[in-house]
């Protein structure tokens, strides 16, 4: 067993079932009640979570309160803890790039968020090389300020970062180490006191996350990690009131969240992103797999999935769709290459699918079927990879517009096809939507490029003959666009903008004007 570590993935099991614990004030600790978690793949109680129940959340309550408002370091406050974090985040760094951690945490998630092994190892390698970008002084140049001249001799004023203090970090199940990770260390680097909070599915994740932080010395004290479910945190947030939340997950939830908490909130909801192919049709078979990647990779369940795909004419007359078939039917459950949906059951998919093949002109282009021979529980969803055609004036029709424009957490896409004369009509349909993460133009015509670009909103957009939807890597900016509350991840500029306020300080020290006397009143 790793030295950091309390478990043995290979082993956790209903007969050997791991159990997950909660950090608060410095101390690990269990509570009263058990949740089970269920294997993901056949249905096995193989995961104790301790969950907090609202008679239980004052230690928390009282850990955020502690924190002051400006925070556990600043730029005039224990400076001394950019440099710590600094080299905290060295060795963490050091101890992730090690084959046999790479490898813990890879199939861990594996565990519990099934997907392929390549994609689980992406995941932690891009949270590798995240903390790599951090390390040293990283840290205290997030902090960076900036001076104006004043308007006379001894005064200058200065823009600071600053922290908020005690905040809250709410995450999802798709991505269980690079989500909260990356923003909960932008957190603590602006000098915040954090309690995280994972989807309770595969918080063991983050648990045994937060274990290694300890491990390369980050202080217990600065880290809460609470387990509980939606309502207990909801209890939480209002009476521990922390200055900030960072929210990632459904716009449901979001949108209630954005309410409670006064607009005290920062968010990266769902997204219902759309690729564009231009009418430049080259490299097929690369473009064909990078759709086939973006829409089914992870079974579909990334935020950044392609949700529907806007084929110029000159495509559909190309094979790619041929292509998009034959890919998709080499998705098998052996290799988790398609697996469990965990936020829709295999009727909810299939009754949408349905649904939307009764639009005049629409048709089934593959899948619409549930995987047979498995053990996946029914209270998760489990089909073929899916693709249907919606004629793009239909998508239009009001009665029509919502149901297609559905998300649908899971192996699920729209494909449609544009004529020449026809885009304005597909830059109506992207004004319509109301979540603008990812999307992608897949074309080297700069006009063409131009033109979407210019009259689309999506915060990360690919552009170009590589273009693709999914991907949130370390090296650029990963969030939504066009809504003040929008969350981003990733970069300097992302941690900066969720995790800190600008404060200005005005020095204005003198020396007085010679022979200054008071004025007349104004």
């Amino acid at each position: 067993m790793l030295p950091f570590a309390t478990v043995k993935v290979e082993e956790i099991s209903g007969s050997q079932p791991a159990e997950v614990m909660n950090l608060v004030q410095g101390n690990w600790t269990k509570s009263s009640s058990w949740k089970t978690i269920v294997d993901p793949l056949n249905g096995e109680s193989f995961i104790k979570v301790a969950e907090v129940d609202e008679k239980g959340i004052l230690p928390f309550v009282e850990s955020l309160s502690q924190c002051p408002k400006h925070g556990l370091h600043n730029p005039f406050k224990a400076p001394e803890r950019y440099l710590m974090l600094g080299d905290v985040t060295a060795k963490v760094a050091n101890k992730l790039s090690r084959p046999e951690v790479l490898d813990f945490f890879a199939k861990l998630i594996q565990r519990v968020a099934p997907k392929s092994y390549q994609q689980a190892l992406g995941e932690v390698v891009v949270t590798q090389k995240f903390l790599e970008n951090f390390c040293g002084d990283q840290v205290r140049f997030l902090a960076r300020s900036f001076s104006v001249p004043g308007n006379h001799l001894g005064q200058h004023s200065h823009g600071f970062r600053w922290p908020y203090g005690p905040v809250a970090i709410i995450t999802p199940f798709n991505f269980p180490l690079e989500i909260p990770v990356l923003q909960l260390m932008g957190a603590l680097y602006m000098g915040n006191k954090p309690v995280l909070k994972v989807d309770s599915k595969v918080c063991i994740v983050m648990e045994q996350m937060i274990r290694l932080l300890h491990d390369c010395g980050l202080p217990k004290e600065d880290v809460d990690f609470i387990n509980s479910d939606g309502d207990t945190m909801n209890k939480l947030l209002m009476e521990a009131n922390p200055r900030m939340t960072l929210f990632t997950g459904s716009s449901r939830v979001a949108e209630k969240l954005a309410g409670d908490l006064k607009g005290r909130i920062k968010l990266e909801d769902a997204g219902f992103d759309w690729k564009i192919l231009g009418p430049d049709v080259q490299e097929e078979d690369y473009v064909a797999w990078v759709c086939d990647q973006d829409a089914y990779a992870c079974s579909g369940q990334k935020c950044s999935a392609q949700s529907i795909l806007f084929m110029h004419e000159n495509w559909s007359k190309s094979s790619l769709v041929g292509k998009l078939t034959d890919l998709a039917a080499r998705r098998k459950l052996e290799d988790l290459t398609i697996g469990p949906v965990l936020t829709f059951t295999t009727e909810a998919m299939l009754e949408h699918t349905n649904k939307l093949l009764e639009i005049k002109g629409s048709k089934l282009l593959f899948g619409g079927e549930a995987l047979q021979n498995h053990s996946i529980p029914a209270v998760y969803g489990a089909i073929k990879p899916t693709a249907v055609f919606i004629p793009l004036t239909e998508i239009l029709k009001d009665d029509n517009y919502e149901l297609v424009t559905k998300e649908i957490f899971g192996p699920f896409q729209i494909l449609t096809e544009f004529k020449q004369d026809q885009l304005p009509l597909v830059l109506n349909i992207l004004e319509r939507m109301h979540a603008h993460l990812t999307a992608a133009v897949v074309s080297n015509d700069p006009l063409f490029l131009q033109e979407v670009i210019g009259h689309s909103v999506n915060g990360t957009t690919y552009a170009g003959l590589r273009a693709r939807t999914t991907g949130a890597p370390q090296n650029h900016w990963f969030g939504p666009a066009g809504d003040p509350r929008g969350a981003g991840i990733g970069t300097p500029e992302a941690i900066k903008l969720v995790w800190s306020c600008h404060r200005e300080v005005i020095y204005d020290f003198g020396p007085l004007p010679e022979k200054w006397e008071t004025p007349k009143a104004t």
